[in-house]
């Protein structure tokens, strides 16, 4: 059994509004069924390999240069609520089988929703939404698609639960 797949995005989540509009999505998915959806969003986002750190390193330099946000919001904390973070993404909303956390910034906002359909296999979906904000946004994540989905694929694949395969 593949641990990660990449599938399409719910259209559910394309015309649920999360943002004014989608200019990009994607959606990753993997299997577990034993731990919390908490639990889950934390496997995915807050262990991150080494590799991925330093990808972030470079882009946070690169964009800085830019004008794009790279420090910690004042608002940060990490209590799992709405208005708290995991990672670098605020909580959006809290709900029993989906998360949505993102950020808005000046060229783009995003949305990651972490969801349980309950399906028997690929149950966790991450979903990622995106509304660029002016030209800025759509170079940016013109230049950065081939390594989201990359580091995407990497970090879902942390919720795999080994235990069913």
């Amino acid at each position: 059994m593949k641990k990660v797949k990449e599938e399409a995005t719910p259209s559910s989540y394309l015309e649920a509004k999360l943002l004014d509009q989608i200019d990009f999505s994607d959606t990753f998915s993997t299997t577990n069924h034993k731990n919390t959806l908490e639990e889950t969003t934390n496997f995915i986002f807050n262990n991150t390999p080494k590799w991925i750190d330093q990808l972030f390193v470079i882009r946070n330099k690169i964009v800085k240069l830019f004008g794009l946000k790279t420090g910690i919001p004042a608002d940060y904390n990490e209590e799992f609520r709405v208005g708290g973070y995991i990672a670098f993404f605020k909580i959006f909303s809290i709900a029993n089988n989906e998360i949505i956390l993102g950020a808005n910034d000046s060229h783009l906002n995003f949305r990651a929703v972490v969801a349980n359909s309950n399906e028997t296999d690929f149950n966790i979906k991450v979903v990622t939404l995106v509304e660029y904000n002016n030209t800025k946004g759509k170079i940016y994540m013109n230049l950065i698609k081939p390594f989201h989905r990359i580091i995407v694929k990497r970090m879902v694949k942390n919720a795999f639960n080994k235990n069913e395969q």
